[in-house]
């Protein structure tokens, strides 16, 4: 049996399983994104990466601002639902698509939506599943390939494949990870559906957390934290928003860090640098204290600390 899957996706993340069911085979009647946002210098429009994609071969695009029939933009919604009818999916394969699908997007393909979410469900239902689960220092995560219902993050479970977590993983170079693998689970959950053998299981009860969407005002760093929680940190906004933190008076990005073994003032404020070299600017925390190795002055470029250092001088004792 041959499956029409239209596709709802706009950054990265839904470029990478757009791309996977092309690859496959898989006939993409039509493409919901976002509409372009303004970006850059001169914030001029730009087209989300899935909208590209989609353009680039020749699949129509359609970018509602709502998909709410009563909502603010019914117009769009109107539109939208003649789009999806004319397009006759038997399935919309939903990533990271940024907008509510209401009851009338689930129930019109008649394999449903079925969503590719970057965790181990039901850990981290929400917007930023992969920065929560390094933030938390979690060993593991995944990706889930779910049933959507009218909850969030909250419908039964079809399939789904841990990865685990490396002590040096960025959300960045996780997120590239789990795209890929998302990408092949959603193929895979096609086939089966192909065959009538895709099972649904609900969701435990037990282990729900949320992955709150993330706040730039999250990324200033408390230095009365663990040393351990801002390493975590650091990686978890790597490459957005970006960690930053006072040193020698100035906010800077924090790019790069490890845990100190330094047992120079174990009674140091919070803040403090207690050590500079080509190897890292040493900083006290609440509890223990980090090394810093890759920063970033305000527009500058990233920069490995020997090279940082050359044109932002540092000193022991400063904050």
């Amino acid at each position: 049996m041959s499956i029409r899957a239209a596709f709802a996706g706009t950054p990265e993340f839904a470029r990478a399983a757009l791309q996977a069911l092309h690859a496959a085979g898989y006939d993409v009647p039509l493409v919901l994104t976002q509409p372009d946002r303004p970006a850059g210098r001169g914030m001029k429009l730009h087209a989300s990466p899935v909208k590209q994609w989609a353009q680039a071969h020749g699949v129509p695009v359609a970018q509602p601002r709502s998909l709410r029939l009563d909502g603010k933009y019914p117009e769009d919604a109107a539109a939208a639902q003649d789009a999806l009818r004319a397009a006759r999916p038997d399935v919309l394969v939903v990533a990271a698509y940024g907008l509510i699908l209401p009851q009338w997007v689930l129930d019109l393909p008649r394999l449903g939506c079925l969503n590719i979410h970057a965790s181990l469900l039901p850990r981290w239902r929400g917007a930023a599943p992969i920065h929560r689960a390094i933030e938390a220092g979690d060993a593991e995560t995944g990706v889930t390939i779910m049933q959507m219902d009218a909850g969030l993050d909250t419908g039964a479970m079809l399939l789904a494949e841990a990865l685990p977590i490396a002590p040096r993983e960025t959300t960045g170079t996780l997120h590239d990870q789990l795209a890929a693998l998302g990408g092949r689970l959603i193929v895979q959950a096609l086939a089966l559906a192909a065959r009538g053998e895709l099972r649904a299981t609900p969701q435990p009860a037990e282990g729900v957390s949320y992955a709150h969407k993330i706040d730039k005002h999250e990324a200033a760093i408390d230095w009365s934290l663990p040393a351990e929680v801002i390493e975590r940190r650091i990686r978890a906004f790597d490459p957005f928003p970006g960690a930053s933190g006072v040193l020698g008076g100035e906010a800077v990005k924090l790019w790069r860090s490890e845990i100190s073994s330094c047992q120079c003032t174990p009674d140091a404020r919070p803040g403090r640098i207690l050590l500079v070299n080509d190897e890292g600017v040493t900083v006290a925390c609440g509890q223990g204290a980090l090394t810093l190795t890759e920063l970033q002055r305000p527009g500058g470029k990233r920069l490995p600390v020997r090279e940082f250092l050359r044109g932002f001088p540092l000193r022991v004792d400063d904050e």
